[in-house]
């Protein structure tokens, strides 16, 4: 897969820069091997090559092949040595090419590093960041766009986290860095060179946990993270030209869920929509709506409706769009709970 040429990083002041969401990725990484010793890269093709994406891109030639490793194609060696890596002292920043990868390491998630701190009291912890591009809409191949993200916020011990905007996903990779725990960072490819936005310079975080309010309206409440923000973002503007006002929570956490901010809306909306583009069954959408449901069942005015994908493996180009949510799906679920 050849990755689109990058244009160069635009200046536009002292305090922040111009970023695509993969440079983002890249200056935080950069940002935090330079702050912190123990911060250290392994992955497939990260160094010389800069990864299938370039999000490492010049990283190694900064600083070093100890630090930024080649590794092996065997992602559960990657993930199993960064367990010992980080309970020995280090912060492993793992780069699986794509989501759809992790499989043969989700027994080392599964058994290992989301059980350490548990296993031993808390005597060790395991502080490593899982990062990987998700998702479809960019034409690959099957196994390449998968959106697997309900197999890990089924996990406790791990931190899921998914942002959709340049300056988001800076401070969360960050907090995920600082952080104590492992974290899974899963990056929208879709948007990784989507859009441009203003990035502060230098350390930042941005808190995990907290989801944010896109759009402010009275009149339905939609719900979604990642590559799926923008498309929920174009319907909920067109939903506004026939009158209906719409909250937009982008989640940028899923686990833990910031259950806060959806009771927050949800009451006083009364009508919910969540997107998502991972299978309807057993899809993160499912808990969100639990969490509705018991905290927020007397303040609704209509049944909840589910924009997501459909309960098939995602299927080829051809069929891809036809897949994933659209613009229009999730305007009629708007326009279907408004009129309930």
């Amino acid at each position: 897969m050849n990755p689109v040429a990058e244009k160069p990083v635009v200046e536009t002041n002292k305090t922040t820069r111009s970023l695509t969401l993969v440079q983002a990725v890249t200056d935080a990484l950069g940002t935090m091997l330079a702050e912190d010793d123990r911060v250290m890269l392994l992955g497939e093709d990260i160094g010389k090559n800069g990864g299938v994406f370039r999000a490492t891109e010049g990283l190694q030639q900064q600083f070093g092949e100890d630090r930024v490793i080649d590794t092996p194609l065997s992602e559960a060696g990657i993930v199993g040595s960064s367990v010992g890596l980080a309970v020995n002292g280090m912060i492993p920043i793992v780069e699986i090419q794509f989501l759809g990868f992790v499989y043969p390491a989700y027994e080392q998630i599964a058994t290992h590093v989301t059980r350490v701190r548990m296993r031993t009291m808390s005597k060790y912890t395991v502080p490593m960041v899982i990062r990987a591009p998700y998702g479809a809409g960019v034409r690959a191949p099957e196994i390449h766009s998968d959106s697997p993200e309900s197999l890990f916020t089924h996990m406790p011990g791990i931190k899921v986290v998914c942002p959709s905007s340049p300056a988001d996903a800076k401070g969360l990779l960050i907090a995920a860095i600082k952080d104590p725990d492992p974290v899974l960072f899963m990056e929208p490819m879709r948007l990784y060179r989507a859009v441009r936005e203003d990035v502060p310079v230098g350390i930042y975080e941005v808190e995990i946990g907290k989801g944010k309010k896109v759009t402010e309206g009275d009149d339905v409440t939609v719900i979604t993270w990642g590559a799926m923000v923008p498309v929920a973002k174009e319907a909920v503007e067109k939903a506004k030209a026939k009158g209906i006002q719409c909250d937009l929570i982008d989640m940028r956490t899923l686990f833990p869920l910031d259950k806060d901010i959806i009771a927050q809306s949800v009451q006083k909306t009364g009508r919910v929509v969540i997107v998502h583009e991972a299978h309807d069954t057993t899809g993160v959408g499912n808990d969100i709506l639990s969490i509705i449901n018991k905290n927020s069942f007397l303040y609704m005015k209509a049944p909840i409706e589910k924009v997501t994908g459909f309960d098939v493996p995602v299927p080829f180009f051809a069929l891809e769009d036809d897949y994933l949510p659209s613009p229009k799906r999730v305007e009629e679920a708007i326009e279907k709970v408004y009129t309930f």
